[in-house]
């Protein structure tokens, strides 16, 4: 039964971090996302029930710049520490892909968040923990539709109506929308929302 829950959770998990990497415009196959739970036990449960999650490892190339890789590695370890960091590090240098995220089943300690800053000039490396994926946020009722502004776009805004980046409302880059979508500071994301009177209207908000 144990087993039984764990491959229900990790396909949830599955197919939540798919639709991030989709949504962030990176090359998804939809059979992933829409994978039913009898496909994903066929796909990666072993003959006890059990989920191998290094099956679950993927990595994909962004749908606008060939040259962007993501690389996304599922943690066998319930403690993240430096050990599977470097496991994960040099599985990226050997597939010489510079984007990665972490997915672990339980935390991460602090010495391999530490990895993580240590190597951000040359790595950009997210952490996830599977309980953050079990459901996608981003199709929550009272979540409004974000939209990442590529850097012309985020120019042509501040132009148009004459604003300094300050004067923009925030969105922390710990914000867990902001953590879906892979926010950095000083980006802008615009925010569509239902209105009674013009249907709808957008706002703004920079990431600090």
């Amino acid at each position: 039964m144990a087993d039984q829950d764990e491959t229900a959770r990790l396909w949830k998990v599955n197919r939540t971090i798919h639709e991030l990497v989709k949504d962030r415009g990176f090359q998804v196959s939809d059979d992933e996302i829409n994978m039913d739970l009898a496909t994903f036990k066929q796909h990666y449960a072993n003959q006890s029930g059990s989920v191998d999650r290094s099956q679950l490892n993927f990595f994909t190339t962004s749908q606008v710049n060939p040259n962007e890789q993501i690389f996304i590695f599922f943690s066998d370890e319930r403690s993240v520490g430096v050990k599977t960091m470097r496991k994960l590090l040099g599985i990226m240098d050997e597939k010489s892909i510079q984007r990665g995220i972490i997915v672990f089943p339980g935390n991460m300690t602090p010495s391999a968040r530490k990895v993580i800053v240590a190597m951000q000039n040359h790595y950009k490396l997210e952490e996830f923990s599977e309980s953050d994926l079990l459901v996608n946020i981003t199709h929550h009722t009272l979540v409004p539709k974000h939209e990442v502004l590529t850097p012309e776009q985020k120019k042509q805004l501040l132009e148009r109506y004459r604003l300094k980046e300050t004067q923009l409302p925030r969105i922390q880059v710990a914000d867990p929308v902001a953590r879906y979508y892979g926010l950095k500071r000083g980006m802008v994301v615009k925010i569509t929302r239902p209105s009674e009177t013009s249907g709808r209207y957008a706002s703004y908000r920079i990431c600090f």
